[in-house]
């Protein structure tokens, strides 16, 4: 291993006191000698192969990320391997991370010497051997085929369009993305040849850590775990705090349902997340880092682990890294996967192995956090932004992006929308253009309803304000907020109320209870919801007019829930309720007085009937019911027990003669 002080070789122009800018390429690469044409070609060409833009052999990559495991990669790669040995051929098979096209899983590239790496979806195990066949003779098969990853020192595919012009890709920023899928998760090299390490370099040789602080205050950077606050602050008054030890958490708690980006950033590319991590520790005076991630994800454990064991191979953790003085440990601490521990006093009382529970605030952690001692906490993508933060400035990063929001920020697409993945967009982005642009609009050609935006603790968007701005400020005003970047599409069949009802579920149930007005509170707002939106069980008229005082009253105690809960989670903790009832108030009155779910999606509330006209007896929808609530012979008209009926709409989706008639 190169000596980090030494010149790149004897006629390098960079001295002991003036190190080589490129001294994380030179270890990888080797030295370059400044003087000579040939030693700068010799590097120009080992660095080629590491990005690979071209290869010596045929490489096939298998998107093996969670997403990708779970449509079935595993036996994608069985098949690819047993391919090769059938055959007899020489290949390098690489599990990359997730590249953010979830909808096409599992996903297969091949890249052979010469051309350009050609991308395929949907490849299951029994579809791998015959795109190979065709790839490998030269030819590209139109089925399955997604595009071609072109590059100037290779051959680009005939008619092949380019992988990132497609729809899905064309209107992103890929910044915090950028090698997810491409790279070889656990290969110190590729993400250094991208210009890894490059910005811990820098700042290593020519920062204090106080203009550290500053870079990341001019940058603009806002905490991208859902408040939204100045990272560079936050790291202020954790470096001017008194104190001999500091501590660095990354929150990888990852609990909002339909959010994964954490996940795929660390799956995909986790040096990027290790370098982030180097920097605000140093920035802060830190000499020991927490990942706090919930154990439910195991394989970005495990490449965590490899990653860390891979920095500390390089010398870049440990003692007096890159020669700079600087020391940093860096320990991996599984969560028991609680949603409360989201939030940052609570991930702290977990680390110092505790009862999840939040504190109250003041102190701060900035100021008194882990074991008493100053301490910055930040989420993942915050984190990942940093390394190219550190390396091209940043005026680089505010480019693009809004006065008060520059960057990208990164969705977890999912829900009722046609192309589900992760999509990295710039800040003031239209949200209209992430849900049908990028997205490919409403699955099935059904009609959009709202899109719900920032996990529990966010907001419903309807129709009216799908134009609205992606950035902190423009959010709010609609009465939702960024959140991690959960962004759950719905179509005209889903029930608002239900919809509250599912995330207050959620929140209750994940509730600490250590405050009363969380713990209670959103106790009440449930049973509220779960009564209008359930058959009554009795004929009692008082019943009709206590659930009818319950709504009246369930604006007033979100406020109160808002204004006296502990910690953040509870204080978010009525934002769903909240913008249902600002925007589809009318679906709660016809719950509460007609007894009725517009959309359909409450079942309790449904009524069942068979059109005598439309019925030809064919006994389909008899056989299908749970209950034997149908009656009728054979060939002539049913009909339906009410009182044995359960609503479960057997009957409604198999009959072919549209004789069942729903209410």
């Amino acid at each position: 291993m190169m000596n980090m002080k030494d010149p790149c070789c004897s006629k390098c122009h960079h001295s002991n006191e003036t190190p080589c800018p490129d001294l994380i390429e030179c270890r990888i690469s080797g030295p370059v000698c400044h003087d000579s044409k040939e030693c700068r070609s010799n590097r120009t060409a080992a660095l080629s192969l590491i990005r690979r833009y071209k290869v010596e052999k045929p490489v096939i990559f298998v998107g093996a990320g969670t997403c990708g495991l779970g449509a079935g990669a595993g036996k994608t790669l069985d098949a690819v391997k047993n391919w090769l040995k059938e055959n007899k051929k020489e290949a390098d098979v690489l599990e990359v991370g997730c590249i953010g096209t979830c909808m096409q899983e599992p996903m297969m590239d091949v890249q052979l010497p010469g051309q350009a790496r050609v991308s395929f979806g949907e490849v299951t195990g029994d579809k791998a051997a015959t795109i190979l066949d065709k790839v490998f003779s030269g030819t590209i098969p139109e089925e399955h085929l997604l595009g071609q990853f072109p590059n100037a020192e290779s051959k680009s595919w005939k008619d092949v369009p380019d992988f990132f012009e497609s729809a899905f890709f064309k209107p992103q920023t890929r910044r915090v993305l950028a090698n997810c899928g491409e790279i070889n998760p656990v290969h110190i090299e590729e993400y250094m040849a991208r210009g890894g390490y490059l910005g811990l370099a820098k700042t290593l040789k020519s920062r204090t850590p106080a203009e550290s602080c500053s870079i990341a205050e001019e940058s603009g950077l806002r905490g991208r775990g859902g408040g939204g606050f100045p990272t560079g602050k936050k790291w202020r008054f954790a470096l001017e705090a008194p104190g001999d030890k500091k501590y660095l958490i990354c929150n990888a708690d990852e609990g909002d349902p339909g959010a994964f980006m954490d996940r795929a950033v660390i799956e995909g590319d986790p040096h990027r997340l290790l370098e982030g991590m180097m920097l605000g520790a140093y920035a802060i005076g830190a000499s020991k880092a927490y990942i706090y991630i919930r154990a439910e994800y195991p394989l970005a454990i495990k490449r965590l682990e490899w990653a860390i064991a891979e920095a500390r191979e390089w010398g870049l953790l440990g003692s007096n890294i890159l020669d700079s003085g600087f020391k940093l440990e860096m320990v991996i601490k599984e969560g028991a996967g609680a949603f409360v521990c989201g939030e940052e006093t609570a991930l702290i009382n977990s680390i110092e192995g505790k009862r999840g529970m939040p504190r109250p605030r003041p102190p701060f952690p900035a100021i008194s956090g882990l074991f008493g001692c100053p301490t910055v906490i930040n989420n993942v993508e915050t984190l990942a932004n940093l390394p190219d933060i550190f390396r091209n400035g940043a005026a680089w990063f505010k480019q693009i992006g809004t006065a008060n929001s520059p960057g990208t920020k990164v969705f977890a697409l999912s829900g009722r929308i046609v192309n589900t993945g992760l999509a990295e967009v710039a800040m003031g982005t239209p949200l209209r253009k992430l849900v049908f642009d990028i997205g490919g609009g409403i699955a099935r050609g059904r009609k959009y309803k709202a899109v719900q935006i920032g996990g529990p603790s966010g907001g419903c968007v309807p129709e009216q304000h799908l134009d609205v701005e992606i950035d902190y400020e423009s959010l709010k005003s609609i009465g939702a907020m960024m959140g991690s970047g959960g962004l759950v599409v719905m179509d005209e069949t889903t029930c608002m109320v239900d919809l509250a009802k599912f995330f207050m579920d959620f929140i209750q149930r994940e509730s600490c209870g250590k405050c009363i007005p969380c713990r209670e509170g959103t106790r009440r707002i449930l049973e509220t919801l779960k009564s209008i939106t359930e058959r009554p069980k009795t004929s009692d008229k008082s019943s009709a007019l206590d659930r009818f005082k319950a709504v009246m009253y369930m604006e007033r105690l979100a406020g109160v829930i808002q204004d006296t809960s502990l910690c953040g989670l509870g204080q978010t903790a009525p934002n769903p309720v909240l913008s249902t009832l600002r925007y589809f108030r009318d679906e709660y009155e016809a719950h509460v007085y007609d007894r009725k779910c517009p959309a359909g999606g409450c079942h309790d509330l449904m009524n069942f009937s068979i059109n005598a006209d439309k019925c030809v007896g064919c006994t389909l929808c008899a056989k299908q019911c749970p209950t034997a609530a149908i009656m009728g012979k054979v060939k002539t008209p049913h009909y339906i027990i009410p009182d044995k009926c359960i609503r479960c709409g057997a009957c409604y989706e198999v009959c072919k003669f549209k004789a069942v008639v729903k209410e």
